[in-house]
């Protein structure tokens, strides 16, 4: 059996191919399952045991030296037909290096974090997983709410209610539950709700929302802050306006406007003819909220605000579909 062996081995060495037809051949005579090398080992199984130990380490030479032979030649024959490796086309166009650019909604979120560190505010982070308490109870959202119910918000697990957050509000709860005042810190993160995709709405966006709690904070306090915001956003020459409003969590509320920056308040598109262009929404921390959290409502006061950053990007770069922003279209992305 060992000067078969010899007799396969010399076989492979002088094997040489020109064409894949060849290659096949060789593959189908001493590879395949049909070969020679599997029948040699189909022998090999009635071979007395004295004689095994000889032979066996012979017969893995033979297959490692097909499978090797095998790699050279397919090797062999696609460096043929391409011309070879080593080859270069002198009459491609060069390729450039190019850099990358930070995505619009992450340059806005690090505006926003920049004008609020100035006033000193801190940034706080926390969980877009969260229970019933954090996400709604503790903010003062009533049993009957729609925001909690399946059309309106995504639920991980129900009894125990677990939701993906509808707001980056748990943040402040959070906050407040292991911090006691003074307290003045933002919240930016990605929030999830249960709505049809279109040029105006997603199911996933981001937003940025602001907290602070301390004695003798008033709603002038807030209005300063976001005044200073918005002419730091937006332009020097930005005014604001607030309107009455309503959320669970603050009393009194309002929403937010600003002076639009595009037209100068005279009328436009983005504006819609109004000259105003709503950013946020805030309010007073309702007494419900700070006593749900363990700080006491007869002594600290505080305001909270929150504004999508989606929106604040949209506004700066006059764009019109919420969509881009989650596409990684690069024609889109390479504008910035």
């Amino acid at each position: 059996m060992l000067d078969r062996i010899d007799s396969v081995l010399a076989e492979i060495d002088s094997f040489v191919a020109s064409s894949s037809k060849e290659v096949e051949d060789f593959r189908l005579r001493f590879v395949s399952k049909k070969s020679v090398i599997n029948d040699l080992f189909e022998e090999f199984k009635s071979v007395p045991s004295e004689q095994k130990r000889e032979l066996g380490p012979a017969l893995n030479r033979l297959k490692n030296q097909a499978q090797q032979k095998l790699n050279e030649l397919s090797n062999g024959l696609t460096a043929k037909a391409t011309g070879g490796n080593d080859k270069i086309d002198v009459t491609l166009p060069p390729i450039y290096n190019s850099e990358g650019s930070i995505h619009p909604i992450s340059q806005t979120k690090n505006r926003i974090i920049e004008i609020f560190e100035r006033q000193g505010f801190n940034v706080e982070d926390g969980p877009e997983i969260d229970n019933d308490w954090n996400n709604f109870t503790a903010l003062n959202f009533p049993e009957n709410h729609p925001a909690r119910e399946m059309q309106d918000t995504y639920f991980v697990e129900k009894n125990p209610d677990i939701v993906l957050r509808t707001h980056t509000s748990n943040v402040q709860i959070r906050l407040m539950n292991k911090k006691k005042p003074p307290i003045r810190s933002i919240m930016p993160g990605r929030v999830y709700r249960n709505e049809a995709i279109s040029a105006r709405a997603h199911c996933f966006f981001h937003q940025v929302e602001g907290l602070c709690v301390g004695e003798n904070i008033s709603f002038k306090d807030l209005k300063n802050t976001l005044y200073y915001f918005s002419r730091e956003m937006f332009g020097k020459d930005t005014k604001i306006r607030l309107r009455p409003s309503y959320f669970p969590f603050t009393e009194p509320s309002a929403e937010i406007d600003i002076s639009c920056f595009i037209c100068g308040g005279s009328g436009c598109k983005v504006c819609k003819k109004s000259g105003w262009v709503e950013i946020a929404g805030s309010g007073m921390v309702d007494p419900n909220v700070l006593e749900n959290c363990g700080i006491d409502s007869t002594k600290y006061s505080g305001f909270a605000f929150g504004m999508g950053i989606e929106r604040i990007t949209m506004l700066k770069y006059e764009l019109d579909d919420l969509r881009l922003f989650s596409e990684n279209d690069l024609r889109f992305l390479k504008q910035f």
